[in-house]
């Protein structure tokens, strides 16, 4: 067994290294650019958002004031119309792309933590390389690339930017686990 703090410098450098793989793979490949489509007359949706009062928040539409009315036919009626969907919507004002990049490093620390706790608790000291990579890169995989599946499950997320956010928990998970196997104690 190996505790968490003979594991800080590869769940800190991890962390590191996958933040920088993010920062190439959005901003410098552009592959997420198609992630979001633009809504038909974004301004006067917008107006009409302003008008009804819509805060922050997480909507669904359309949505029953009581789950029980989820089959009523007037909610059954509202569907077939459509549109139907999920919308999160953000405080007014720029993006807070400094809070946001700190809220993903903290996110990849984190998950640096588990990755650790759970080699830590499962391999011991002087384990070979290749184990090390395994078991570090497979539950590094399954919290940035398998937790995306629920979005398009539930919320509608195309299945298109489901894959390329499964393709970027990849990249961040084989960065995760070769970090965690060259540092090992």
């Amino acid at each position: 067994m190996v505790s968490l703090t003979a594991l800080w410098l590869p769940i800190l450098l991890s962390a590191v290294v996958v933040f920088l793989a993010s920062s190439v793979l959005h901003m410098v490949l552009k592959y997420h650019h198609k992630d979001y489509q633009k809504l038909p007359d974004e301004e006067a949706v917008q107006a009409a958002m302003r008008e009804q009062g819509v805060g922050p928040g997480n909507y669904a539409f359309p949505c029953p004031d009581d789950p029980k009315d989820w089959n009523s036919p007037e909610m059954v009626e509202r569907f077939k119309k459509g549109p139907v969907g999920f919308m999160n919507v953000k405080p007014s004002g720029a993006p807070a792309m400094g809070k946001y990049l700190m809220t993903w490093f903290v996110f990849c620390l984190v998950i640096g933590v588990f990755c650790a706790y759970i080699a830590g608790r499962t391999l011991g000291a002087g384990t070979e390389y290749l184990m090390v990579f395994r078991i570090t890169g497979a539950v590094a995989f399954v919290a940035y690339g398998v937790s995306s599946v629920s979005e398009s499950i539930w919320k509608a997320q195309s299945w298109g930017t489901t894959f390329r956010f499964i393709i970027d928990g990849l990249v961040y998970s084989l960065l995760t686990g070769g970090v965690f196997g060259w540092l090992w104690p």
